[in-house]
């Protein structure tokens, strides 16, 4: 039985790139999280990723690996949903499609049940993600609402993310996007750091990811971003 990410109000991200002092997984744990996302842009590996699967593997909390490239897509019994995303604003084709043609290419065998195509639209020029797929983040609020209802009600993307990663987002755009959205979940992530700016992004979007927080901020802050959405 997979964990229903629909119902997820707060997800925390952790990239296997970096590292959190001995403890911290338990209290992330604990703190209120619906769910963990294993997610990274640089330099993640099936070896790191699936270190940091086997530290949060045993609390029962759902966990979703987002790959960064087909090798870590990985289907491990703990892990409840892969998340793949598709990066809508770019022209480069290897972040749209290439990279999972790639992957299912190779691919000894796919669960399709625990997959979850994700929409990614980039705002954040400086950021890995942006540099990395080539992201055009110089977007109007109509742009952000065009690019959410050709995802939306074109190629029926059941998640649509909005993503600042790593600097905190502009709600006027978010809210463009919570408009344009009429069937797909609307996730939110980037710079979220305190209860105000979760509050503020979870009345918008149905779903906030809070990852950069938990490693800069500490666990007192994350536990602060779940009680302003939950």
């Amino acid at each position: 039985m997979h964990a229903n990410w629909k119902t997820w109000a707060h997800v925390t991200k952790l990239d296997p790139d970096k590292h959190l002092p001995p403890g911290t997984i338990e209290e992330i744990v604990t703190s209120g999280t619906d769910a963990l996302m294993l997610s990274g842009t640089l330099n993640v590996t099936r070896e790191n990723l699936h270190e940091l699967l086997d530290l949060v593997s045993s609390y029962g909390l759902p966990l979703v690996v987002e790959p960064a490239s087909p090798d870590c897509a990985i289907f491990d019994g703990a892990v409840d949903h892969l998340f793949v995303p598709s990066v809508m604003n770019t022209n480069d084709v290897r972040w749209i499609v290439g990279k999972h043609y790639a992957w299912l290419r190779h691919a000894e065998s796919v669960d399709w049940e625990m997959v979850v195509p994700e929409a990614y639209i980039v705002l954040n020029p400086n950021s890995a993600v942006g540099r990395v797929t080539g992201a055009d983040c110089n977007l109007s609020a109509g742009d952000v609402a065009a690019f959410v209802e050709v995802a939306d009600r074109y190629f029926r993307f059941p998640i649509v993310y909005i993503e600042y990663s790593g600097t905190y987002g502009d709600p006027s755009i978010v809210q463009a996007a919570s408009d344009a959205a009429e069937h797909a979940t609307l996730y939110y992530g980037g710079g979220i750091r305190s209860a105000e700016q979760a509050a503020e992004m979870g009345r918008i979007a149905d779903t906030i990811v809070v990852g950069n927080a938990v490693y800069d901020e500490g666990i007192d802050v994350l536990r602060a971003t779940v009680r302003a959405v939950q």
